[in-house]
Order: C-alpha cells, then sequence, then structure tokens
C-alpha cells in the first residue's frame, strides 16, 4: 500500500517530458468540487468495477460556512466534522475508510504547500459514491466538508 500511495504522489508532482526526457512540473490546483468535464469523465467510467479515491486534502485557517453563520472552528475541526458523520455514509454504500493520515512530510519530490491529511476511501463501483453524495443526508454532512477544506485533490484509482 506504501508504495502505490508514492507512486499516486509521483505522479500528481511530476511527469517526464518525453521530448527531452526532462522531469517537469504538474499544475495543481487544489478544488472543492468538480467541475463539469471531470463528472463526466468520471460517470463514463466503468461502472462494476471496485474503485479506491485517494483525497489529499488542504484545510483553511478557520472555517467559513456558506449559509453565513459565525464559528470559532479551525477548518481541520469542521472537516472532522463532516469525516466522523460520512462514515456511515459511506458504510450505507458498501464502501470502507482505508487509510485517514495527517501528512508529516514530503520525503521525495518537490511541492509549494503540502496537503494537510489523506484518506483512501474504497467503494464497490463509482455509482455508488454518486448514490451516496446525492444523498440528502450526505448534503447535510457535506457542508461542513465545505466549510473546512481550502482544497482537494481526489484521484480515482483501480486496484491492477
Amino acid at each position: 500500500m506504501l508504495i502505490n500511495i508514492t507512486l499516486i504522489m509521483l505522479i500528481v508532482y511530476s511527469e517526464i517530458d518525453s521530448q527531452n526526457n526532462e522531469l517537469s512540473w504538474m499544475k495543481v490546483e487544489n478544488k472543492v468540487t468538480p467541475n463539469e468535464e471531470q463528472i463526466k469523465s468520471f460517470l463514463g467510467g466503468d461502472a462494476d468495477t471496485p474503485i479506491h479515491m485517494v483525497n489529499l486534502l488542504k484545510f483553511k485557517d478557520k472555517a467559513e460556512y456558506e449559509d453565513g453563520r459565525e464559528t470559532e472552528l479551525t477548518g481541520e475541526q469542521a472537516y472532522e466534522i463532516y469525516s466522523t458523520e460520512v462514515q456511515a455514509h459511506i458504510e450505507r454504500v458498501g464502501g470502507q475508510l482505508i487509510f485517514e493520515g495527517a501528512v508529516n512530510r514530503l520525503m521525495l519530490g518537490e511541492v509549494e504547500d503540502l496537503w494537510d491529511k489523506i484518506a483512501i476511501v474504497r467503494y464497490p463501483g463509482l455509482m455508488a459514491m454518486v448514490e451516496m453524495t446525492s444523498d440528502p443526508a450526505y448534503l447535510e454532512s457535506a457542508i461542513h466538508r465545505i466549510a473546512g477544506l481550502e482544497g482537494q485533490l481526489n484521484i480515482e484509482t483501480k486496484v491492477s
């Protein structure tokens, strides 16, 4: 598992320019929601194969709720509310939290701003994730996710 995570990190951070075999840096842009093209691509994937979603999470210093509520929570604390609540949503669709941990340091490569936390969630297929994220009860929990996250990378992987 550690090797797979390391490979994913290398893919995110760098790529080899095939023209001159030089290392070039990829653009890394954290987001809170996917764009239309990403959703279309995700929904066009293999619906029957289990997927592992690798979440690279970056928290806001202070949580900001879209409804304007006042809070003293940090982004990480708001996200922790979501993280606790989302467990039941994941399990309801047959998914499982595989790994969750704080990022301590970068062992290899370079990045301007390191993520704060990594989580890996296994879903029985992409439609299970779609079902979960469409559920009104999940959307209530996701309010804390949005309040706490500065952005994230959410990488779909499959066991090969």
